[in-house]
Parts: structure tokens; sequence; C-alpha cells
């Protein structure tokens, strides 16, 4: 199973059945996603989750749409109902929900902004394995829509991009600190961890490739500086002009030759009078 599976998992076991105004919510973030075909009679929610389709169908049950039919075809689950069924729960706007005032003062509590958003990841959202990469996503019919989630998520601090898509739009973020943030919002307790534990893990390996890429390259350095300055000594003694060198120069030469891969600073000590003695 996916991590974004495991995360919808997890969020589907929420147990806020019992507050109604939470359900609704929860609902509405469902229907505003891209995953939702709203005609004139029928509102149909698609999903290859079966937690989520089982997630939907007991926040429909919960507001008393008992008539509501779910179809398996291949990986696809369909829930399909009458939309008169919301009508009294919720008003729509050219066959779309958008969420404006009637609906911003259902919304006021914290617990049903965290629904809504909730629903939103549910239906419209996914999430990359972090082993890989840093990416979460949550696809919505409506740009309003978009930036009216946006726009909670900012108010506690989680800054996501929107991205226009093909006849659809996207939240997003990359960042691993925004995205463990989201997830701790919307109530995925145990996938944040892991999450976390992921992302720890992560970042120490890259550190430690960064710190190895870097030794890596400075002794490349030391060796061809090394490699140049053998060259050079040894065409000095070839051309029988070593003898016209100093002292100083001879010595440090001959250590040379023999610690092909030392640094100049582990030359310097290696001589006779270290040249750190020198500078001291």
């Amino acid at each position: 199973m996916s991590f974004s599976s495991n995360v919808k998992e997890e969020l589907s076991k929420i147990s806020t059945l019992n507050n109604k105004q939470s359900v609704k919510a929860e609902l509405i973030g469902y229907l505003i996603t891209n995953n939702v075909n709203i005609d004139e009679r029928n509102i149909k929610f698609s999903t290859e989750n079966e937690y989520n389709i089982n997630r939907f169908s007991k926040l429909l049950s919960n507001l008393g749409i008992v008539n509501h039919e779910i179809d398996i075809q291949g990986k696809i689950y369909t829930v399909s109902f009458r939309k008169t069924y919301l009508l009294e729960k919720i008003e729509f706007k050219n066959k779309e929900i958008i969420l404006e005032d009637n609906i911003n003062k259902q919304l006021e509590d914290e617990i049903c902004r965290k629904s809504l958003v909730r629903g939103s990841f549910l239906g419209g959202g996914s999430i990359n394995n972090p082993e890989n990469k840093y990416h979460l996503e949550v696809i919505f019919s409506s740009q309003e829509n978009a930036i009216y989630i946006a726009n909670i998520l900012n108010s506690y601090e989680i800054e996501c991009k929107i991205l226009n898509k093909s006849h659809c739009y996207s939240l997003y973020s990359k960042e691993g600190e925004t995205i463990s943030n989201l997830l701790a919002f919307i109530g995925a307790s145990s996938s944040v961890l892991k999450f976390e534990e992921i992302r720890v893990v992560r970042d120490m390996r890259n550190n430690v490739n960064r710190l190895v890429n870097c030794e890596t390259a400075n002794l490349n350095k030391i060796i061809n500086a090394s490699l140049k300055q053998i060259d050079d000594i040894k065409l000095i003694k070839e051309q029988n002009e070593f003898k016209n060198l100093s002292k100083n120069l001879q010595e440090i030469a001959d250590v040379r030759l023999k610690n092909p891969e030392a640094s100049l600073i582990e030359l310097g000590n290696m001589l006779e009078v270290p040249v750190r003695e020198i500078w001291c």
C-alpha cells in the first residue's frame, strides 16, 4: 500500500461522525474536488481507495442520505446519489459548490475547518512517498475553492501554492515541514510520525552525502595538485637542477615524493622543522 493510501486509511477511521456540522464540512470537502461529477440530477464521487469510499458513504448515511449506490468497475469505486438529497443541506452554484459567505458561517469553528480540509484531501488529494520526494497536492474543480482552502491553511501558517492545470486547480506543497504540518492539521497523527521518521533519515542521508561529496572533491583537488607537484619535482631532478634548490625546498620536495596523498598542511607538519612551528 502506498504512503498516500495509508494516510487516507488513517483519516477514514477518525471518529468525528457524532458532530453533524463536522460531517457536513467534511462532505463539502469531498464535493469540491475534481473527482466529483455533478449534473442537474445526480452527484457522483469516484476513487480508487476503498477506505475513502467507505468514509464517504458513512458521511452520507450520517446526514440521512441512505439512498446512495456504490458501484465497482475494475479498481474504481463510485458512489452516486440524487442531488435533491443535498439541496436542503448544501447550496449549489452552476452545478458546483462554491465556498462563499453562506458556507463561511457554517465553517467558523476550527473543527469544521479541519474537517473541510480533511474531506478535500480525502476526495482529491495525494502524497508521494517521502522517501523519494516531498510532494502533496489536492485537485479542485474551481479556483475559488482552491483559494478558499489555501486561505484556511495560511491562517494556520501552512502555506501552499496553487497551480492552474487543464480544467482543474492544484493546491500543492513540496516542502517537508509544510506537508507534515498539513497532515497534522487534518488529523493524520500516525502518518505525521512516519513522515517525520522518513524525513529525518532522508535529511541525514542527504547531509552525509553532501559531506562525502565535499570530502571527495577536496581529496581530488589534493591528488591533482600532488601529481602536478611530483611531475615538476621529477622534471627538476631529470634536468639536474634539484641541487640548486634551497635546502627547505629540497626537504619539502622529498617529503612530497614520499607522501603523494598528503595535503600541504600535512606536508608542513612532516618537515624537520614543522611549518606550524615556524609560523608560531
